[in-house]
């Protein structure tokens, strides 16, 4: 099968190379096109425009930013539904509001092309060897269409809903996630005194009942952050937690829900943001906290 992908970020690659691996023909294309390099040096043909990508495949996966970022690849004049698409599939993985991959579906459908989102659980490292959570919201015709290539990327794919689901299902595995840096945060700042060598501490928190099951890939990584070490290549940034988390208060707004915490947690990811650490490791919002002076 030839395959598209549109958005060539970290995810976006990692998913392409694992297409790749698993027998796939491939063409990419990205707003930045240095970024598609390593995909071509591994035989993916590189697109031009999105229009162009999509006439060259049966199925064009999407992996971009935000919701500006989707209606610029699609609804441009050389987007992704500029040409004659029928009867091709779109499978949208970015993470945004359930109305916004709404919206998306009915544009594509009056295309005459099929459309599932599948927003992912877990970063790069698991879309490299596919073990990724995927979240899959689609009807039932389209959801099987792209079951094949989702299991291929997914160790978990979960059918969730129609098209929306999916979103809300993304942003509500990461709410607890993004609320657990800044608790961590909070608990090595009172530790601070203990004068603990970090990575027997993270190994004792990631040992009781309060330590996510994230420390055990993240605490060492963690644990060379507060030594003042390089963690080593970033998966998900600070910045794009902080985009997570106004979509969850945006979406709680819509559904007459509260979400206090959420709203304590996107204020102190704005806090490290301005203080220019919105491109660092998510993590690292627990580094910043664990070494912030009050006041």
């Amino acid at each position: 099968m030839v395959i598209g992908i549109a958005g060539l970020g970290r995810m976006g690659a990692a998913i392409g190379a694992r297409l790749i691996e698993a027998g796939h023909k491939l063409a990419v294309w990205n707003r930045s096109a240095a970024k598609a390099k390593a995909l071509a040096d591994a035989g993916a043909t590189v697109a031009a425009s999105p229009q162009e990508l999509a006439s060259k495949v049966e199925t064009v996966i999407t992996i971009l930013t935000d919701a500006a970022a989707i209606d610029e690849v699609y609804d441009g004049s050389k987007g992704l539904l500029a040409g004659d698409v029928k009867g091709k599939l779109f499978i949208d993985m970015s993470t945004v509001r359930p109305e916004t991959a709404v919206a998306l579906a009915a544009k594509v459908r009056a295309r005459g092309a099929a459309f599932a989102e599948c927003p992912v659980g877990g970063t790069v490292g698991p879309a490299r060897q596919g073990k990724l959570i995927g979240l899959l919201g689609a009807e039932a015709a389209d959801a099987e269409r792209a079951k094949p290539i989702l299991n291929e990327l997914c160790r978990r794919l979960e059918h969730v809903g129609p098209v929306g689901a999916g979103a809300t299902m993304k942003l509500a595995i990461n709410l607890p996630l993004m609320i657990y840096w800044q608790a961590l945060g909070e608990a090595l700042a009172l530790c601070r005194p203990l004068g603990i060598d970090p990575v027997r501490l993270m190994d004792l928190f990631a040992d009781t009942s309060g330590g996510a099951n994230v420390l055990k890939v993240r605490g060492p990584a963690i644990a060379t952050m507060l030594k003042g070490g390089d963690p080593g290549p970033v998966t998900f940034n600070i910045d794009g937690g902080l985009k997570d988390l106004r979509s969850m208060l945006a979406e709680g707004k819509a559904l007459g829900v509260e979400l206090p915490l959420t709203e304590r947690t996107l204020a102190c990811f704005e806090e490290a943001s301005r203080k220019g650490l919105g491109p660092r490791e998510n993590s690292g919002l627990s580094v910043y906290w664990a070494n912030r002076k009050a006041g």
